[in-house]
Order: structure tokens, then sequence, then C-alpha cells
């Protein structure tokens, strides 16, 4: 553990130790001469393959960034006004699909999914059984899975 903390392994040499014990269990090297050098090479080996895995996350979160339109300086992060308006747009759509299916299912839908409540809870406050409460969100997720192909579609 004090190896792999000097190498800079920080929180995470217990991680590293433990995927080493493991490493070291299932391995067959056959007969070590050093078995403490085997060890210390062993765990060395881990700490380079975690430095170059969180180097590649990085790099690869950099590079995504770039290529999807990342914060470019002196350019606003905000949405743009076309973009609020179609958000609106698609937030009425929504709700005219949601009330379309009827004052208890989208009310059911909101206390749910907008509300965080548990399906139970939601069945209790309606005086509902579990699956009709069920059976409701059926209902508004399929009305809103046609609204998004329609929306795709468009």
């Amino acid at each position: 553990m004090r190896f792999l903390r000097a190498r800079g392994a920080g929180d995470a040499a217990e991680d590293l130790l433990q995927e080493l014990w493991l490493k070291t269990a299932v391995a067959k090297p056959g007969p070590v001469a050093n078995p403490l050098a085997y060890l210390f090479r062993s765990a060395d080996l881990l700490m380079i393959d975690r430095y170059r895995a969180a180097r590649q996350a990085k790099r690869r979160d950099r590079d995504w960034t770039e290529a999807n339109g990342g914060t470019v300086p002196g350019v606003s992060d905000a949405p743009s006004a076309e973009r609020h308006m179609i958000a609106r747009d698609q937030a009425r759509l929504v709700a005219a699909a949601l009330d379309a299916l009827g004052p208890r299912a989208a009310a059911i839908f909101r206390r749910h999914r907008v509300d965080g409540l548990t399906q139970r809870q939601v069945a209790g406050e309606f005086g509902v059984s579990l699956s009709t409460v069920e059976s409701d969100l059926r209902l508004a997720y399929r009305a809103l899975a046609e609204l998004k192909e329609r929306i795709d579609e468009a």
C-alpha cells in the first residue's frame, strides 16, 4: 500500500491493491525468483495502466467536447432564440399529447415522472390500483414515443 501511495495512487491505492491481489491470485506465472520484486513490478504496471487510462479518458472527453461545439471563448453557451422557440413548441406538443390521454393519465404521469413520486404513492394519492397507474403510464409513454417519432420525422 505504501508503495502505491508513494507512486501517486492517492485514494486509489486500496483499489489498486485489491486489483493486484485479484490478478495475482488467478495468475499462473510459474516459478518466481523474487516474489517481492514481482509484486512491486505488477503494482507499477497497474499504476501505469491507470495513468494511461485516465489520460486517454481526458483526451477523449476533450476531443468530444471540441467535436460537438464545446465552449468557445467569447461566444455564449446559452441556447439561441430559435432553440428557445423550438423547445417551447415541443413542450406545448408534449402537454397536448398528455392532455389528450385524459386528466387522470396525464396527472398520474406528471406526479410520477415530474414530481418524482413512486407508482405506489401515486396509486394511493389517486385511489386507484397499482396496475391502473402502470397502465396509465404505459399509455403516456406510448403517446410520448409516438410524438417523438413525429418530431424526429419533421
